[in-house]
């Protein structure tokens, strides 16, 4: 078993290197194709250090990045050429694509960065941590209750763009010395003011459910993915009533670690098919695309697992159930929105449809959305968020102002 499992992990590191190679061609031929990237021409970058796999990270910041740019132009900063091919695919910011720290340099030369935005916590955030004289903010890639948004990493960020109150009382809670006053800066959910996109699938009176867990974890303390536990059960009720419409959005990360839970996955977008061979008029979605927040918007209910999904989806502050991971280990801070939210345990995933019966009816499960919404994100209305999102950055760009001026005097 021992030679099988090495010889299988072998063919996978074989395939990765191949991957990323040709993806390496690909990229500089393309880039090739393109007019160079203005000399000077961008003032904030978004560091991405990843492959393809996390690109849901950087996806769900397009539209925020896009519509600041129209003050402030963005580059994307790409260091793995396979993340570096998905970005250009997308089209939807200028890329430069720096495999070593010296293309780096080169590109820092170039251009005249001042803030350096990051999405996520990757190891190689620090070869880039190591140029001074402008800002490196983490602006996360969600907002959640899991162990990750405490991380003692926050402490190499010159600054934090962070939802709200919550975050805010996170970090206080749970970093030493770390003055979140000064380094934390509230932006809501600028996300959230870009939440629309066509439903593939006519108007009708069917309840659409949202279910969108989250992957399987890498460690039993982030055992929050539900699809092995409560998918399949939750997934055959709601296809067998016929006046439900389900929108399957797994983690694009599902099934990495765990085969059983890839396999229950499959099961799961496999039963979806059939409901649809069988009533084409039930258009239920397996969605795995690019593109997030028509889905939150759209759904009567949702059911999350713990992750930044369930905040995003409170920031549109209708009905959701969350499930209760099956995994003792798996850490669950019960300080906020999870004290207080609509709990699914496993037992419960086959009467599913009575528990959402239940939320969408209850009007104090609606008057507690609505005071978590605030805490979470503080004023939701359209465009307050992408309006603190601006102004964060101006008060970057004024501070760099101030400190290059104090330097050359």
């Amino acid at each position: 078993m021992g030679v099988t499992r090495d010889a299988k992990k072998a063919v996978r590191i074989l395939k990765k290197a191949v991957a990323t190679r040709n993806a390496h061609r690909t990229v500089r031929r393309t880039l090739a194709e393109r007019p160079p990237l203005p000399a000077r021409g961008f003032r904030i970058a978004v560091y991405f250090a990843d492959s393809s796999v996390n690109m849901y990270q950087m996806r769900q910041w397009y539209r925020p990045l896009q519509e600041l740019s129209e003050r402030w132009p963005v580059v994307v900063i790409a260091r793995h050429a396979l993340g570096a091919q998905a970005l250009l695919d997308d089209a939807a910011l200028p890329v430069a694509f720096t495999p070593s720290v010296t293309s780096i340099e080169r590109f820092l030369r170039e251009q005249d960065i001042r803030v350096v935005l990051y999405v996520n916590q990757n190891t190689r955030n620090f070869q880039m941590f190591r140029y001074g004289e402008r800002w490196h903010v983490f602006i996360n890639h969600g907002e959640s209750d899991k162990m990750y948004m405490t991380s003692n990493q926050y402490k190499a960020y010159d600054r934090a763009l962070v939802a709200g109150q919550a975050a805010r009382d996170r970090l206080s809670r749970v970093l030493w010395d770390y003055d979140v006053d000064t380094r934390a800066i509230e932006i809501g959910r600028p996300q959230a003011d870009h939440y629309s996109g066509e439903v593939p699938y006519p108007a009708d009176d069917r309840t659409v459910v949202l279910y969108a867990p989250t992957w399987e974890g890498d460690r039993p303390a982030a055992h929050y993915g539900s699809v092995a536990t409560h998918g399949e059960a939750l997934v055959a009720a709601l296809l067998a009533t016929g006046r439900h419409r389900v929108i399957y959005r797994p983690h694009p990360r599902s099934g990495v670690v765990s085969s059983s839970f890839g396999e229950a996955h499959q099961r799961i977008v496999q039963a979806l098919q059939a409901a649809n061979r069988a009533d084409p008029a039930a258009h239920h979605v397996h969605d795995d695309g690019p593109d997030l927040g028509w889905q939150l918007a759209a759904a009567d209910v949702a059911v999350l697992d713990i992750s930044a999904m369930v905040y995003d989806r409170l920031a549109v502050g209708k009905p959701l159930l969350i499930t209760r991971p099956a995994d003792p280990a798996a850490e669950v801070d019960e300080g906020g929105y999870l004290s207080a939210c609509e709990w699914l345990e496993t037992a419960q995933a086959p009467d599913i449809v009575a528990h959402i019966d239940r939320v969408r009816s209850d009007p104090e499960a609606t008057q507690r959305l609505a005071h978590w919404a605030q805490h979470y994100f503080g004023d939701t209305s359209p465009g307050a968020a992408t309006a603190k999102f601006h102004a964060a950055i101006e008060q970057l760009m004024s501070a760099w102002d101030e400190w290059s001026t104090r330097s050359a005097s």
